[in-house]
């Protein structure tokens, strides 16, 4: 059994994740994490983690069905809206030498999926609740 109190996320979690800038497109960040299978993306900024953008923010990005704008207007529109005026910040990120426990405290704590894993303002990698399962799943894993 994986003991969450000793264990660092530091080994669970992905390293070096993919990244957006905050003048990436929406459709853009959108084809990134479909084509990835991610729901989050950290925003990086001169190597500084500077928010996150979820499958959530480009969904509620989008125009509703009500709008009285033409298909065109519309995707002229959201084509280039930067991912800056979609992405939640301040960021709530973990220190890589946290331990899975913090991170899942956290994560409950401020109902999210997945935290930014960083040093000092660094981004190092992401944490999500799949990886603290797979940590009590498969404690040898990593």
């Amino acid at each position: 059994m994986v003991s969450t109190k000793t264990t660092s996320v530091r080994q669970w979690m992905t390293a070096d994740p993919v990244t957006v800038t905050p003048e990436t497109t929406v459709p853009d960040a959108a084809l990134i994490m479909r084509q990835g299978g991610f729901r989050r993306l950290p925003v990086v900024e001169d190597g500084k983690l500077v928010g996150i953008v979820t499958d959530r923010d480009l969904k509620e990005a989008m125009p509703s069905d009500a709008t009285s704008l033409s298909i065109w207007e519309i995707n002229y529109l959201v084509a280039k809206l930067p991912v800056r005026e979609v992405m939640s910040y301040p960021v709530i990120s973990i220190d890589e030498s946290a331990t899975l426990e913090q991170a899942a405290k956290t994560m409950l704590e401020n109902k999210l999926g997945g935290l930014p894993v960083v040093s000092g303002e660094k981004l190092v990698g992401i944490v999500t609740v799949s990886d603290v399962l797979r940590a009590f799943v498969h404690p040898g894993a990593n």
